[in-house]
C-alpha cells in the first residue's frame, strides 16, 4: 500500500518541546482520518515523545535530536520516533509492568497508554545505534 503523505523532522530533547511536536503533527492531518484517531495519535505521540526525553535520552544533551517521521496512508497511520539512547525490552516491559502508580502522579503510565492506543507497538535497535519505536493506529476512511 503506497504512503499518501510523509513527514519527518528532528525535535531537541526537551519537554518544553512537546508542544511544537504537536503543532507539528497537528499541521500535517487530512480530513479522511477520523478526529478520535487523530486525538488518539496526537495522545500516542506526546507519550512516545516524552518517553524518549524523560528515559531514553536521560542525562545527554537536549541537541541530541530525536526524530519523528509520520507516514498517512489510506487505511492506517505510522508514528516513528527515533531515540538515540540504550535500548530497552519493550515486550518483557509490557508484559511485566511496574506497580501501579499514584492516580495523582504525573507519569509512569505511557507505555501503557501506547499499548492500548496501538494497533502495532514496537522498539526496536537499528543499524545505526538508535531505536525506533513504531505506532500503528488503523482507522477506516470511511468511518
Amino acid at each position: 500500500m503506497n504512503d499518501l503523505k510523509k513527514f519527518t523532522r528532528n525535535f531537541p530533547s526537551d519537554l518544553n518541546a512537546l508542544d511544537q511536536v504537536l503543532s507539528w503533527f497537528d499541521q500535517h492531518r487530512v480530513p479522511s482520518i477520523p478526529k478520535k484517531v487523530w486525538l488518539q495519535c496526537q495522545l500516542a505521540l506526546a507519550e512516545g515523545y516524552t518517553n524518549a526525553v524523560r528515559y531514553a535520552h536521560k542525562g545527554l544533551p537536549t541537541t541530541i535530536p530525536i526524530t519523528i517521521e509520520v507516514t498517512l496512508f489510506s487505511e492506517y497511520l505510522e508514528i516513528r520516533i527515533w531515540d538515540q539512547g540504550p535500548p530497552f525490552d519493550l515486550e518483557q516491559r509490557l508484559q511485566s509492568p511496574p506497580p501501579l502508580v499514584d492516580a495523582q502522579a504525573g507519569g509512569g503510565r505511557g507505555l501503557l497508554i501506547l499499548q492500548k492506543i496501538a494497533d502495532k507497538l514496537s522498539y526496536t535497535r537499528t543499524d545505526d545505534d538508535r531505536n525506533c519505536l513504531l505506532v500503528v493506529k488503523c482507522y477506516s476512511s470511511s468511518s
